[in-house]
């Protein structure tokens, strides 16, 4: 088991790439506390990996709202004492229209939990990296975070904004044993990806557990002089069935 004992959150824990991430890191033995705004996908969750040993930490948050957000660091911090792992994997998509088309209010809301909501997360855990000299944020962030399209609006700036906060962050922790990561899952099977193309076919596109390879490399000691770094998961994968 590649994360024995190692102490993980993820934001957007109840479904899609989340619940995949929640469910490969116990696999490999890593002790999960996963959010979402939605208690009873959360609580389906957490029921599916109690009954195979693996009970996590869960609370309802909205990662937007900072009460929210500090009942659940607290309930992490007092449980765990501390964090190994950060996966902020929450984000909302938005309306798929053309920037002249957003209101203000739509576009807040999506700066709000995919900007301001990685920052807050973020500020919450990583100070018990600091002290422990040692820890891996993985920020999930997606191919229109590199290169902007029509109709993305907020998300991609949000991306961006997420790709400008990887970075950063990576240089400022980096003597501290702290590495800080961006991951693009790229195009599967979730309810996401389905509500920016909803004609697509879906059989088509890898299921989010296909793809946990490159999160389990980013969360364990095997990636301990990655950091600063914006990795493809699909790449990744293809990259590992090309070398076996």
């Amino acid at each position: 088991m590649r994360l024995k004992g190692k102490r993980i959150v993820i934001t957007g824990g109840s479904k899609g790439l989340g619940r995949a991430l929640a469910i490969r890191f116990a696999e490999e033995g890593g002790r999960v506390a996963i959010c979402s705004r939605t208690f009873d996908e959360l609580n389906r969750v957490a029921l599916e990996l109690a009954v195979h040993g693996h009970p996590p930490l869960f609370a309802a948050c909205d990662i937007a709202d900072a009460e929210q957000l500090g009942r659940f660091s607290e309930l992490v911090l007092s449980e765990f004492g501390s964090v190994d792992v950060l996966v902020n994997n929450a984000s909302l998509l938005g309306p798929r229209i053309e920037i002249a088309d957003w209101t203000q209010a739509a576009w807040q809301r999506v700066i709000d939990v995919n900007v301001n909501g990685l920052f807050a997360v973020t500020r919450a855990f990583l100070p018990s990296m600091i002290r422990q000299r040692s820890g891996s944020i993985i920020n999930v962030g997606s191919s229109v975070g590199k290169r902007g399209r029509a109709r993305w609006g907020a998300y991609a700036v949000s991306k961006f904004a997420l790709e400008g906060f990887t970075q950063t962050l990576a240089e400022e922790v980096r003597k501290l044993g702290i590495r800080v990561n961006s991951v693009n899952p790229g195009a599967l099977d979730t309810d996401m990806r389905h509500a920016a193309y909803p004609d697509e076919d879906r059989s088509r596109l890898k299921k989010p557990a296909e793809i946990t390879d490159v999160f389990v490399f980013l969360a364990g000691d095997e990636s301990r002089s990655t950091t600063g770094e914006y990795l493809d998961a699909q790449e990744y994968l293809r990259t590992k069935k090309e070398i076996a």
